[in-house]
């Protein structure tokens, strides 16, 4: 079976490769030809547009930028695209992107299945890390042994289309937001003369990711009226690392927006709830 693959930055190379390796026939394009052409010697076969590339193939796989990108390429691939061949969306892109597209393509005689992934080029290289799906469970089922080859674990979120880009953008949302505080909390310590030496020596005595589970049902259950910790002595403590970060000549980056949502929840009344109230109106 002939697989057409439409992206070849770090993510598709990565996953050819690897497809290349378990001997798979891979057709490839990229808007840069060199990142295809670097393939060709591998055993990939390298096509100058989306048309040509998705020729005589069954399984459509894309990893490209944005919902823009995504709906230019595969236009570009409609008239090359062989009767029945499943379109499998590996890009992050918005909810309501994957639904349109989902529809559109089903409307042409075509199945788009979204599946973005929790994986880097190291884990597209060696088929590990994790692969969101969501939607019509027939086309999941149908297509589930050759992804299974791709990643280290499939997350089958359900039948509701657009749930597995909500989750992805949930995840990576995190991501950033860990990484920031990350950052923050490095300019603290350096502030204070602690170097990552030190902070990695705490949290591999005290690890915080093991308090999220309880983090989570804690900010969702919508009652903060029994502080474990005071919102009026998080937004002291708060304080503190601006300041301390502000007194030796530098700025953090995230916690002046934190001090300022927990100054709105204080206004409200909500200064000797649980600090977690500060996720009241969004956390359901």
């Amino acid at each position: 079976m002939v697989k057409a693959f439409l992206g070849m930055g770090l993510l598709g190379s990565n996953f050819v490769t690897a497809m290349l390796e378990k001997g798979d026939k891979v057709n490839i394009w990229n808007r840069s030809p060199e990142k295809a052409a670097a393939l060709e010697p591998l055993g990939a076969q390298a096509f100058a547009t989306p048309a040509r590339a998705v020729q005589g193939a069954a399984i459509v796989h894309v990893t490209l930028k944005d919902d823009q990108s995504v709906d230019e390429v595969l236009a570009a691939s409609e008239t090359g695209l062989h009767p029945g061949a499943i379109i499998i969306d590996h890009t992050t892109t918005t909810k309501d992107g994957a639904i349109a597209r989902t529809k559109n393509w089903k409307d042409k005689g075509f199945n788009y299945l979204h599946a973005p992934v929790f994986m880097g080029p190291a884990n597209a290289r060696d088929s590990s890390g994790y692969m969101l799906v969501s939607g019509d469970q027939a086309v999941i089922e149908q297509v589930k042994p050759l992804l299974e080859k791709m990643t280290g674990q499939i997350v089958n979120l359900g039948p509701e289309e657009g749930k597995a880009a909500a989750m992805k953008l949930v995840g990576n949302c995190f991501l950033v937001a860990f990484t920031a505080g990350l950052r923050d909390t490095f300019a603290l310590a350096s502030s204070m003369g602690q170097d990552a030496r030190d902070i990695s020596g705490l949290f591999d005595i005290w690890n915080p990711a093991q308090m999220l589970p309880v983090r989570i049902r804690r900010m969702s259950a919508g009652d903060y009226s029994k502080p474990s910790w005071e919102l009026n002595m998080a937004r002291k403590d708060t304080q503190i690392f601006i300041d301390t970060v502000r007194q030796s000549g530098g700025e953090l980056a995230i916690m002046p927006a934190i001090a300022a949502l927990m100054d709105e929840w204080i206004a409200k009344g909500f200064g000797r709830s649980d600090w977690n109230v500060i996720a009241k109106d969004v956390a359901k």
